[in-house]
Order: C-alpha cells, then structure tokens, then sequence
C-alpha cells in the first residue's frame, strides 16, 4: 500500500471510530427516543407485576415514554432477566425486575447467565413481606399444628412456591431443617397459581409473598406466620419467623438491571426516573397494599448489595446442601 493509500485508510478507520462515538453519545443525550420495555418475570396479576406496573407508570412519566411491562414468567423468576441478558441490546430499551433467584440459582445448578457480568444493575427498589397461609377449612389453625403433623407425617406436608431457588423454598427448607421436620415443595411460576393451589387444597400450604392478601382478607386463606422483622401492621395477630423460634428474616429484596455494557449516562436517567417513582406517594401507596415499601439504593450501592447477597446466598445453599456439585 502506498503512503497515500494507508494515510487514507488511518483517516477513514479515525473517521468510523469518531462517528460511533458520536452516535453513542447523541443516542444516550436522546435517550429515551421510544417506549421501553421492562420485563416482570413474573405471571400477570401478582403481587410483583401489580407494584411494578405501578412504579413503572411513575417512572415513564418522568422518562417522557411509556415503559412496556412484559411478563416472562418461570425459572422461578429467571427466565425473564436470563432472556434479556442473552439478547437484549444495551441501549435501555429492554430492562428487568432482577429478583434474588439470579444471584441464588447459579449456586445451585448450572445456568446461562453470571450474575456478576451478564447485567448493568441500575436501582434498587424494594423488597416483599413473605408469609405461609393455608385453606381456611384446613386442619391447621397454626404453625405449631403444622409442625406436630409432619413430625407425625414425615414429607407429606406440600407447600406451593413460585419456583425452585426462590426465597420463599429456601426459606421453607431452613425452617424444616430448624424445626426438625420434612415438607415436600411444589413449585410453581407465581403468585396466582400457588393461590389456586392452596385454595383449591391442591397443597396443604403456600409459601409466598403478598399476593395472597385479598383471599386472607375475604376469609378464605389463613396466614399462620409472616417473615419479617416485625409484625405486619395489616395482620398484628400473625406471629414473625422470630417469635415462633427461627431466628430469620425473609424480604427478598430486588431492584432493576439491564444487559452488560449499558452506557452510564442512560442508566444514570432510568436510576433517576425508577428513584422518583419510588417515592411518589400514589406508589407507596400501592407498594403498602402489598406490605412492600421503598428500599432504595443507588447503582453503586446495588453493585456492592448484588457482592454481598450472593456471599451471604451461597452459606445458605452450602448449609442446606443444595449447591450445585
């Protein structure tokens, strides 16, 4: 090549390179130019998709264009975020609820995605109020009644969950473990069918988060204990995890990721955007239905959170012995 023809070349590859660069960052000035999609891996009309919904809407009020829920439901919760890590372009066009199943899962068995590079973590949002509830024609009237019959029935006690991995199973088998009794799981993609569950006595009990409320509120479930620190001012008769002798506290906390090499400035405008609508009272309003409310963290405080809870995740696995060999 000549001196011409490779100063010509240098000039040209320069000129590509400057030209993206200058498209990123008019494309991240722009952002957001279109409606963006966030996935909710979970079934429509539960407990996760209703406050989401809501926070979404705060949220695309302050963005200036819609925010898309779409639910992908399974894997207890992972196959939604594991679609979009695998797929989805980094423009923050596509985002997801990241529940705690994509730190817990790839302790357990072999999966597509790591947690630790597959995402771009943006905010972190709240966390859930868990609890156990049974048919209201049920035999038990209490915790205590469900842990004398396992002890008498060892495995034949089934309890519904929205999926192996997710907090409300390991939860459920440590609680075995310290009560010194057997429960068989059945898992499931979400709220509203662990509900259909217990209340069609299909299981004799179900594990999961608030999604339950208006069917103990109407009388046709019974909440026999809820998992956080205190007592739910909604039902100040159900004992906590504490009070019954297990010295836990479950609220599975989740914030909002998007797929690896986001650029900063756009997650810094859907940090600001999810932050705002956490705080916006028409969302702490329907956040407190549920027994949820904000428990915000910004993007480096959530990076540090996601180190954290994997840490404290794998004693928990490695205890119960269901890390992956």
């Amino acid at each position: 090549m000549s001196r011409y023809g490779l100063r010509t070349a240098v000039f040209a590859t320069i000129h590509v390179a400057v030209g993206a660069l200058l498209a990123t960052a008019a494309g991240a000035q722009d952002y957001p130019s279109k409606p963006v999609t966030l996935i909710v891996p979970w079934p429509a009309g539960g407990s996760t998709d209703i406050s989401m919904r809501a926070i979404a809407d705060s949220a695309s009020k302050v963005l200036g264009q819609p925010i898309v829920i779409d639910n992908k439901a399974g894997g207890g919760g992972t196959v939604g975020p594991a679609t979009m890590a695998a797929a989805a372009k980094p423009d923050g066009y596509t985002i997801s609820q990241i529940p705690i199943t994509v730190f817990r899962l790839p302790l357990m068995q072999e999966v597509s995605w790591d947690p630790a590079k597959d995402f771009t973590y943006i905010v972190h949002l709240t966390g859930y109020t868990f609890g156990v509830t049974t048919n209201a024609e049920s035999q038990f009237k209490s915790w205590k009644d469900v842990v004398e019959f396992a002890k008498a029935n060892p495995g034949k006690v089934t309890y519904a969950t929205p999926g192996t991995g997710t907090s409300l199973h390991i939860g459920m088998e440590q609680i075995a473990a310290m009560s010194g009794i057997k429960l068989t799981q059945v898992p499931f993609k979400g709220g509203a069918e662990t509900n259909a569950a217990v209340l069609g006595q299909h299981t004799m009990l179900q594990a999961d988060s608030t999604g339950w409320r208006p069917l103990v509120d109407a009388g046709k479930l019974k909440l026999l204990m809820v998992w956080t620190g205190a007592r739910s001012p909604n039902y100040p008769d159900v004992p906590t995890l504490k009070e019954l002798g297990y010295p836990m506290v479950y609220d599975s906390p989740f914030g909002i990721a998007g797929p690896k090499g986001m650029d900063p400035k756009i997650v810094a405008k859907l940090h600001d955007a999810f932050k705002k609508a956490i705080e916006d009272p028409a969302v702490i309003a329907t956040l407190a239905k549920y027994d949820m409310v904000p428990n915000y963290k910004n993007t480096e405080d959530y990076r540090k959170f996601v180190v954290e809870i994997t840490g404290s995740e794998r004693k928990v696995i490695d205890t119960l012995g269901l890390a992956k060999k």
